[in-house]
């Protein structure tokens, strides 16, 4: 199977030479857009497999992505861990709140109570949004066993020490990323890539203050 990088590229799913705009607020020069992979039912299928093959090891009783990025990831590697194991590994996910952490309703929290959880996400700069998540399923009464991350963009700060628990990840590489006011494209005056990540959002906040 190809590099992941490579899979995302064939797909649109990997931008490079741009100017986005990521969930965290830094600014990218590369940014990894997972929705064009899922549309793609076979290689995600295939993606997931390896994802679930390289926690095998693990007891997992229940695999939980962030809505929405990791709602999908959660469903295949839960699949395959049950293929995998020859017992049913359930699939869940956890939801923003207003405050914007992350919790689990419909029922959820009752599921991951007691249960040895694995929490999957598609990438990550900073490792806040899937610390969230972290944190949510402890708070729900989960052990969470380790972190899977398709891509992990900051694996200096984004590791073991950072969660408490094994991080894997389908690849491990540095991207750039830079605080506005550092920011060179900002300083070359490079247009904000709309079409992807938060740029739209970012903009029109600038636009109100």
């Amino acid at each position: 199977m190809k590099d992941i990088l490579e899979i995302l590229e064939s797909v649109g799913g990997y931008i490079k030479d741009s100017h986005i705009v990521g969930t965290s607020g830094l600014h990218l020069t590369e940014y990894l857009n997972k929705d064009a992979l899922y549309p793609h039912t076979e290689l995600t299928s295939q993606v997931c497999r390896i994802m679930a093959e390289q926690v095998k090891g693990f007891n997992i009783e229940v695999v939980i992505g962030p809505a929405l990025g990791g709602i999908i990831l959660s469903q295949w590697i839960a699949y395959y861990l049950s293929q995998i194991k020859g017992k049913e590994v359930l699939g869940v996910y956890s939801e923003k709140t207003v405050e914007g952490g992350h919790e689990f309703k419909r029922g959820y929290d009752k599921i991951i109570k007691g249960k040895k959880v694995l929490v999957v996400e598609d990438n990550t700069t900073t490792g806040g949004s899937v610390k969230k998540v972290v944190d949510a399923a402890r708070e729900a009464g989960a052990e969470v066993v380790a972190v899977e991350i398709m891509v992990n963009r900051n694996p200096e700060q984004v590791n073991e020490q950072f969660f408490g628990v094994p991080v894997y990840a389908l690849a491990s590489r540095k991207f750039a990323a830079y605080d506005e006011a550092d920011c060179p494209m900002c300083k070359e005056g490079i247009p904000i890539n709309t079409t992807v990540g938060h740029g739209k959002k970012y903009l029109e906040a600038k636009q109100r203050k």
